[in-house]
């Protein structure tokens, strides 16, 4: 049992001796070298190099250089939407309770805050649909006598 961990002590100081060896001589060259200094190209990539653009994509981006200033801002203001509102514009007197009950239908309200939302006309009655659902809004709206836009 003495033989092994004498023995185990012996190798065991050994490494320690190597790796001590090895870390001075890492030191002593690092102290005395100069750190280098690496030359990049004025357009560095540190991803590499990129494929070329497409020849569509060069064809736009051409397209689009020859553009006047004031046409390049239309091109980004042109945004088609896609949220819209309902605003009831105005109804018939005779048609005020049909037009109430309507509203009620598609909004969650109770018939008093109905009532006071359709006689604030021009008013937004529903806000945020799509314009499937909108148009379906203002064509019960007419039917009833009311006349609703898309906002």
């Amino acid at each position: 049992m003495k033989k092994l961990i004498s023995l185990v002590k012996n190798v065991h100081s050994r490494q320690c001796q190597v790796n001590w060896s090895v870390q001075v001589r890492f030191l002593q060259k690092d102290s005395v070298s100069k750190p280098k200094r690496y030359k990049y190209p004025s357009l560095y990539d540190p991803y590499g190099s990129r494929p070329q653009p497409s020849s569509k994509i060069m064809e736009l981006s051409e397209r689009i250089a020859s553009l006047y200033p004031k046409e390049r801002k239309q091109i980004k203001e042109k945004k088609e939407k896609t949220v819209f509102d309902v605003k009831l514009e105005k109804f018939d007197t005779a048609a005020k309770i049909k037009v109430i009950k309507e509203g009620r239908a598609f909004t969650s309200l109770g018939l008093k805050e109905a009532k006071e939302l359709v006689e604030k006309v021009p008013v937004v009655i529903k806000q945020g649909l799509t314009k499937e659902e909108a148009n379906g809004i203002i064509e019960k709206i007419k039917a009833v006598g009311g006349v609703a836009d898309i906002e």
